[in-house]
């Protein structure tokens, strides 16, 4: 490979991820997730209420929200406050889709489930980190109401996780950080459950076009991957 990775990593290794439990002690459930230098905070509020279009459905809703802080990076984010930029929305969606893919949603009477990402520290991978880290805090949000009593079965289907893979002088390299992010030619965000069935992909070539068997190769590697983090949400949730 003649691409050097910046922190030495082989082209199909993760990051060092960790997720620290009740972070925060106010909601129902939360999580602080380290993946490399990116650092996120996810929290999950459950309300006895739903969005007007499911009033009287029996049916419950999840959504998320996603804010990068002033802080987050070297140079200042402006606090988005009453307009979200089209990338903040894009992202919040992204997170919020694939985590309805972990959750019978009839299955939890009608109540809105809120998970908020709130990017800390910014190294690359946002999206995805938030997404593997925000299942973990639904789960945990999920094992508050079955402790209550307020759930007497658990409504999730599977877990889901995702990660950036990325092309860097036509070598395949798994979960970009910033550098590479840069550098990358082209960039992929992948979302699979516990079965590694694919939820969502997102993929871009930002410098120059790819082929099908690069982006066989990508997908490969994302699986590799989020594999390991499966495995990893797994031993928190224990």
């Amino acid at each position: 490979m003649s691409w050097k990775r910046p922190d030495n990593r082989p082209s199909d290794c993760l990051r060092h991820h960790s997720f620290e439990l009740d972070f925060v002690t106010s909601p129902t459930a939360s999580v602080l997730a380290s993946c490399g230098n990116t650092k996120i905070l996810c929290t999950v509020s459950i309300q006895p209420q739903v969005p007007r279009f499911l009033v009287d459905s029996g049916q419950g809703w999840l959504t998320a929200e996603y804010r990068m802080l002033p802080g987050a990076t070297s140079s200042r984010q402006k606090r988005e406050l009453l307009k979200l930029s089209g990338r903040t929305q894009e992202i919040q969606r992204l997170i919020g889709r694939s985590l309805r893919a972990a959750i019978d949603l009839k299955a939890i009477d009608e109540r809105t489930i809120t998970i908020d990402a709130d990017v800390l520290q910014a190294d690359a991978g946002t999206r995805t980190a938030a997404i593997t880290a925000g299942y973990i805090a639904l789960a945990q949000g999920i094992n508050r109401l079955i402790e209550r009593g307020e759930l007497t079965t658990s409504p999730l289907l599977e877990p889901v996780a995702a990660v950036s893979v990325g092309l860097i002088e036509g070598e395949a390299i798994l979960d970009l950080n910033y550098l590479e992010d840069v550098a990358a030619d082209v960039d992929l965000n992948v979302v699979m459950n516990g079965k590694l069935e694919l939820i969502e992909i997102q993929g871009t070539a930002e410098a120059q076009s790819f082929t099908r068997s690069q982006l066989n190769r990508m997908l490969d590697l994302a699986e590799v991957g989020i594999k390991e983090l499966l495995a990893v949400q797994q031993q928190v949730l224990q």
